[in-house]
This record gives structure tokens, C-alpha cells and sequence, in this order.
């Protein structure tokens, strides 16, 4: 008695593995099929087939789209039948991708996110008044607590107005001004208020007597 023994060392490589060997010999088998209605009921029917196997799918749009483009590609674009919908070339599969632009940040002060730019933009489009003013001053204020959490020491109130200068592109000039930002010391005792806030009520247990 002889066995026909399959060794994966011998095998093709899967096309797309997650639908595992069955599957692309059933594929295999539905291209060598003369009859063009035999080749169209198997197609539906590995169809079906993959379906139930990838059952996460079913929640992506164009579901039964994305299974015939998939066998479509195990057939090597080799598969003739009646797709219901338009089939996918070898040429559209291996074309690249369009580069993404890398999103680039607003300025060389990255510790300041880009929320602070968005803050700034806003504020250049307010009228001349008290209420920009305070929104001036609160940025500032936002930035010198975004420094703090960089540099984690002090930095003093001119430096943050120069930074507002130059992200302002020279529309808000504060430099003169003779009212002083938020104390480092508090804004750094309010960091580390919150965090105690963040583990209040937790009870250490690591060493609890059991």
C-alpha cells in the first residue's frame, strides 16, 4: 500500500493564506472548468464559502464586493465568470499607493501641540477688546503650563511671550505687557494635585494581612 505523502515544503504558496489550502484548490479547480455556468455556480458557492469564514467582514462595507476581488487574486486574475461586480486588474493591485503628506507640525515649539495654533488662529480673528485680550492672556497662560510639562523646572514669563509673538507670526505682541502669567510653582502644584486626585481612594493592598 502507497501514500500519496504532501510535504509543505512542496507546496505553492497560499495567495491569501487566511482562507487556508482548501479553499485555493477549490479555486484552482473552478478556472479549469470548461462550462461557463459550471465556472459561475462554483464561483457562488467559494463565495458562500469565504464568507462564512471570515464572518468579521460582513461588517465592512461593500462586503461580497471585497470576496470577489479576494477570489479574483487566489485565481491570479485568471478566473472568468459573471462577477456582479467590475473585475479588479493586476495592474490596479500592484500599483502603489499615493504617498501621505506627513502631517508637519505648526512650528518648531512642538511641546506646545498643535491646539495652541488652533487657539492663536482663533484669537487673530476676534475684534480688538477685553474678551480677546482675556483669550490672549489664557493662551499664554495654556502655553506656559504646556512648557512646564517639557521642561518641567520654571521658564520665565518673557520667553512664553516671545513664542506668542513668533506663532503669531507677529500679530499678538504682549511683550510689553506689565501683568505677570500664572505662578510656575502653582501651575506645577496643580499638575501634581490632579494626579492625586487621579489615585484618591485606591487602597494599596500589597501588603495587606490576609
Amino acid at each position: 500500500m502507497t501514500f500519496d505523502l504532501e510535504y509543505n515544503s512542496e507546496r505553492s504558496k497560499l495567495i491569501i493564506p487566511e482562507y487556508g489550502r482548501h479553499i485555493q484548490k477549490l479555486v484552482n479547480h473552478c478556472v479549469k472548468l470548461e462550462d461557463r455556468e459550471e465556472r459561475n455556480t462554483m464561483a457562488k458557492a467559494i463565495i458562500d464559502v469565504m464568507g462564512n469564514l471570515q464572518p468579521h467582514l460582513r461588517d465592512v462595507p461593500d462586503f461580497k464586493h471585497k470576496l470577489w476581488d479576494q477570489l479574483h487574486i487566489m485565481s491570479k486574475f485568471e478566473l472568468d465568470v459573471d462577477s456582479p461586480y467590475e473585475t479588479p486588474s493586476k495592474e490596479e493591485l500592484a500599483e502603489k499607493p499615493e504617498r501621505m503628506a506627513y502631517p508637519k507640525s505648526a512650528s518648531k515649539y512642538r511641546f506646545y501641540g498643535t491646539n495652541i495654533q488652533t487657539m492663536i488662529d482663533v484669537a487673530l480673528t476676534w475684534e480688538e477688546g477685553d474678551m480677546k485680550e482675556a483669550l490672549v492672556f489664557t493662551i499664554a497662560n495654556h502655553m506656559k503650563k504646556c512648557y512646564l510639562n517639557w521642561n518641567k523646572d520654571t521658564v520665565d514669563d518673557n520667553v512664553i511671550f516671545d513664542h506668542l509673538y513668533e506663532l503669531s507670526d507677529g500679530k499678538i505682541d504682549i511683550r510689553s505687557i506689565e501683568e505677570d502669567l500664572t505662578d510656575s510653582k502653582s501651575l506645577l502644584r496643580k499638575r501634581s494635585t490632579q494626579g492625586q486626585h487621579k489615585t484618591k481612594g485606591k487602597t494599596n493592598t500589597k501588603y495587606r494581612k490576609k
